[in-house]
């Protein structure tokens, strides 16, 4: 992969564009159980946002809501300022492109007829896209996977089908990704590699730009100082909302992180970039 390993600082934008998504009074859960409540969130277009939080915290459940394959208990989340309930599949899949935690590798499949999937919401019915074949070689080499074309996905290790997952959304080619613990099974060169790509990808053409020349990105990380690297927006989830959202410095404090974690630690900056860094002491309450 072509991005160099250490990521450059976000770039401060003096115009504040309208949000990518705006969460109303957003409450989400599965049967009875809320796991999300009341939540009233926006999240900066042309920009990447992290969400943080402890296991079971409802970030992913969040992620789910913004790519609709969750319906609200109560609540919207809107997109370009429609309703997403309103928005169809299709226009919605040529807008925002998901990548759940853990996918599913369907069997037999090569890794190019996979990442070739990515192209289904722009076809018509009577057959492919005249840009598929440009997208998804575009998409392989981006993430380093061209080798790999030929091989069946359920035959790669858990870090090369990781890099083709992304492959996957990178050729659905559209101005928002969401991307659910993007990272699992990489090496931190390729965590590195990977999240500098997303985060750096310039919009696709035809979509407007909205001041940084970059798409949308929201993901959810667990490791922190990497979190605190890649995002421009930082969200902690915690009791069932956000409780710190803002610049990585403003969210990455030891009082969040005792809040959202249970966890004592030192945060200082990086001495050459300035991101925080996460010094873990403990659990509260215990021995350091």
């Amino acid at each position: 992969m072509s991005i160099p390993a250490t990521l450059a600082p976000p770039v401060a934008d003096a115009a504040t564009p309208d949000p990518a998504f705006r969460l109303r009074g957003l409450t989400l859960g599965y049967g009875d159980e809320p796991v999300i409540s009341d939540l009233d969130l926006e999240i900066p277009a042309g920009r990447t946002t992290v969400f943080i939080g402890a296991n079971g915290c409802g970030k992913s459940t969040i992620l789910r809501a913004l790519g609709r394959q969750l319906g609200p208990v109560s609540g919207s989340v809107e997109v370009g300022g429609r309703d997403v309930a309103r928005v169809k599949a299709r226009d919605h899949a040529r807008s925002v492109a998901f990548l759940p935690q853990s996918p599913l590798v369907p069997e037999g499949l090569t890794v190019a007829e996979l990442v070739e999937r990515g192209r289904h919401p722009h076809r018509s019915w009577w057959g492919s896209g005249d840009d598929d074949e440009a997208a998804v070689a575009e998409a392989l080499t981006l993430t380093g996977t061209t080798e790999f074309a030929h091989r069946r996905v359920d035959e790669l290790s858990g870090g090369q089908r990781q890099r083709v997952w992304v492959a996957l959304v990178l050729a659905q080619a559209t101005p928002t990704l969401l991307l659910d613990e993007p990272c699992s099974f990489l090496d931190l060169a390729h965590q590195m590699d990977v999240l500098g790509l997303v985060r750096d990808l310039p919009l696709p053409a035809g979509h407007a730009d909205h001041g940084t020349g970059r798409r949308t990105v929201v993901a959810v990380l667990h490791e922190l100082t990497l979190a605190a690297r890649v995002a421009d927006h930082l969200v902690a989830v915690a009791e069932g909302g956000v409780v710190a959202a803002g610049p990585p410095e403003q969210v990455i404090t030891p009082e969040t992180l005792r809040r959202v974690f249970d966890l004592e630690a030192d945060v200082i900056p990086d001495p050459k970039t300035g991101y925080p860094v996460v010094l873990p002491r403990g659990r509260t309450g215990g021995t350091a």
